[in-house]
């Protein structure tokens, strides 16, 4: 099992990070030990990922551009238009090289906490929910519900997160990576099969 400083961590990664995204991966970390103990999922693994997704978020958008051409990173044409996006699989790779970490769980859960993707690990899944309902959050809908939700049943509450997410996009299809609506379909058709047994079992 990999061991981490957490401490040296988090000082190293507040000089690279404001104020309130500092304050923010500290929500996300939480919430990630939370869930990891609720789901029975690696807890150091569950608290790395969530302290380091967000550690390339305060690079300028030109320069996260540049580093994936230098270091070979793939980026799509979505990602190009969309630059900001590339602070997850950046984020990787900076945590990676600069803050040694080796595990390529935990690489993962950071690559994908942003758009999400179909069968996602629990690990993953506990990161792109974590980003998403930390104590800081307030603006998304269904709050309360997602952060019950999110104790509960972890495919139940990716699938509502990226339902609301779409929602929330929709007027700006353009806006919405495809990662991230075919994950969405992925995990719509794992809620309609807990449904359909749900009804059937209410019926008998």
């Amino acid at each position: 099992m990999a061991e981490y400083d957490f401490n040296k961590i988090k000082k190293k990664l507040s000089k690279y990070l404001d104020e309130d995204r500092f304050n923010h991966t500290m929500g996300v970390m939480y919430t990630c030990a939370a869930l990891a103990m609720a789901h029975d999922c690696d807890l150091v693994s569950a608290q790395a990922a969530g302290l380091l997704h967000d550690c390339a978020k305060c690079i300028p958008n030109k320069k996260k551009l540049k580093m994936c051409r230098q270091h070979k990173i793939p980026v799509s044409k979505f990602e190009e238009e969309h630059p900001f996006l590339l602070h997850a699989k950046l984020g990787a790779y900076v945590a990676k090289e600069k803050y040694h970490v080796t595990d390529k769980n935990v690489l993962s859960a950071i690559t994908w906490h942003t758009t999400g993707k179909p069968e996602m690990s629990d690990l993953e899944k506990i990161v792109y929910i974590a980003d998403y309902i930390e104590p800081m959050r307030d603006k998304a809908p269904n709050l309360s519900y997602i952060r019950k939700l999110a104790f509960q049943d972890l495919d139940e509450c990716t699938y509502k997160i990226m339902e609301d997410t779409l929602s929330y996009l929709g007027d700006n299809p353009g806006d919405i990576d495809e990662t991230t609506r075919t994950a969405y379909f992925y995990y719509r058709e794992i809620h309609m099969k807990k449904n359909h047994k749900t009804e059937r079992r209410t019926k008998e």
